[in-house]
């Protein structure tokens, strides 16, 4: 009998436990949802860091006002309320929709934006849209600070234009605006919103030319820190040492690449920012030029997106920007890989224009595009100053495919990788050894000094672990990304020897 009931009791006691568990659980899961979702088309005024959405570049021209002076706080609130005004008006012709719009248009401003929400959604018509650059003035302030008018001017961004989802049309804008704000429950309201006069878009035709005469040099990453250069562990004592290896080798040039999330997207770290200066200071003393590829691991081209990138570079391009050490500009390695899940029109607007962010900045320094391919190295030909792309194809036809690149083009053309690994492992059925790579070198310095070819190998060493997100997890893709280099573990390889005499 009282080992039935301490078995009853166990029972009982356990169901609880199960019925609270249960209980705690779908709680929990509520919370989750209710935690989901979140879409900046639905956010209005979150405490959100505004590096999570748009930040186009904001000039103020002038806050002089007679009568109330604008405070600080007061003039940083208008201007995120002004620019969440852009940025939702922007989704709600993207979405056609009108969510957001309450919270940043006054009523009459609101039916003005609905109206056209309405008609563009009526002709199936999409309208993608960002500003890139703001130029504002205080024109008026009121007494009780309620009551703010704006111009802003040459306002410039890009508005793309869709029929029923395709792609029809691309244009970019300079504008001038006249913009009064009404404060409403906390919030500075769009009340009027006019546009003063279409201004001429700024371009960037000239070309820039290189300033060596011919290119001999390589793609570099630290022996031990393969794709992440800018560590703290790669110091100044560690750069010398290499540099001092690449230039005994009759080398002028590295590449190098910055990675959009490694230096911390559109807050650029600053730290990154003093070892880029590190590595540049260290070059110069070798007498190295160095190609900084600035978009290395992004692909994510979406106009909402460009404030963001356009951030990232102004921040490295404005700092380094007059160091002696730099060569040229990379936008981006091989972007035509991304042609196929991102939409090529969509790769090649947002290389354009950031093209023209980086020469808007700088005036002095060429800027190209890192191709996988010949086949894509003409896209935005009138854009670069020089012609880039990569080659891991029949070294036998390599001459024939630069010469054929060069009839087409009056840009200098550069072979920015090359390369051939000399592994022949488990997982290869036609791998290379270390004198394959030699005789890949030897037909490869042949063509060079015949056909005056600016190239770039790829790369100076071996490397004892390859990051997963770089080659992946599969085996024979990542041991074959760790033998390219003409230095391993042991010391030089052959294709090292034939370099330095060559």
């Amino acid at each position: 009998m009282k080992k039935n009931k301490l078995l009853y009791r166990s029972f009982i006691i356990i169901a609880f436990l199960a019925v609270n568990a249960v209980i705690i659980y779908g709680i929990s899961q509520v919370i989750a949802y209710l935690n989901t979702g979140a879409d900046t088309s639905k956010m209005l005024h979150l405490d959100l860091a505004r590096t999570d959405y748009y930040l186009p570049e904001v000039t103020w021209e002038n806050i002089d006002n007679p009568g109330r002076p604008l405070e600080p706080a007061n003039q940083l609130k208008i201007e995120q309320d002004y620019l969440d005004a852009w940025y939702v008006k922007n989704l709600a012709l993207e979405n056609n929709n009108n969510d957001g719009v309450y919270d940043h248009y006054t009523e009459s401003a609101r039916k003005k934006v609905n109206a056209l929400i309405e008609y563009n959604a009526a002709q199936e018509l999409q309208i993608k849209s960002t500003t890139l650059s703001h130029n504002i003035s205080l024109e008026f302030y009121s007494a009780d600070g309620t009551i703010a008018v704006l111009t802003d001017k040459n306002v410039t961004g890009i508005e793309k234009i869709y029929h029923n989802k395709q792609f029809i049309n691309e244009r970019e804008f300079n504008e001038d605006y006249r913009i009064i704000l009404l404060l409403e429950d906390g919030f500075w309201r769009v009340r009027h919103f006019e546009k003063l006069a279409i201004n001429e878009v700024e371009t960037y035709n000239q070309t820039i030319p290189l300033e060596i005469e011919m290119i001999n040099g390589v793609n570099y990453y630290p022996q031990a820190h393969p794709w992440d250069t800018f560590n703290e562990a790669v110091d100044s004592t560690l750069l010398a040492d290499d540099f001092k290896i690449i230039k005994d080798l009759n080398l002028n040039t590295i590449r190098v690449f910055i990675g959009y999330e490694d230096f911390g997207k559109a807050n650029v770290n600053r730290v990154k920012l003093k070892r880029l200066k590190t590595l540049l200071d260290q070059a110069h003393k070798a007498d190295l030029k160095v190609m900084i590829t600035l978009f290395d691991f992004y692909g994510d081209y979406d106009l909402k997106n460009w404030t963001l990138t356009n951030k990232h570079l102004r921040a490295i391009v404005s700092e380094v920007k007059d160091h002696p050490g730099i060569l040229a500009w990379d936008i981006k390695n091989e972007p035509n890989l991304d042609f196929e899940n991102r939409g090529e029109e969509n790769v090649l607007s947002w290389l354009s224009q950031t093209i023209k962010a980086v020469k808007k900045i700088d005036s002095t320094h060429p800027v190209t595009i890192g191709w996988s391919n010949t086949k894509s190295a003409l896209h935005l030909e009138n854009e670069v100053d020089f012609i880039s792309y990569h080659y891991y194809e029949d070294i036998d036809d390599l001459s024939a495919s630069h010469k054929a690149l060069e009839s087409q083009t009056s840009k200098p053309v550069v072979l920015q990788e090359i390369g051939l690994p000399s592994y022949d492992g488990f997982w290869t059925l036609d791998g290379n050894n270390v004198y394959d790579q030699a005789e890949f070198y030897g037909k490869l310095l042949e063509t060079q000094e015949r056909d005056s070819v600016n190239y770039l190998f790829w790369t100076l060493y071996d490397f004892d672990d390859i990051p997963t997100d770089v080659a992946g997890s599969l085996p024979w893709r990542k041991n074959k990304q760790a033998h390219f280099g003409i230095i391993d573990s042991t010391g030089v390889k052959p294709a090292y020897l034939l370099i330095k005499n060559n």
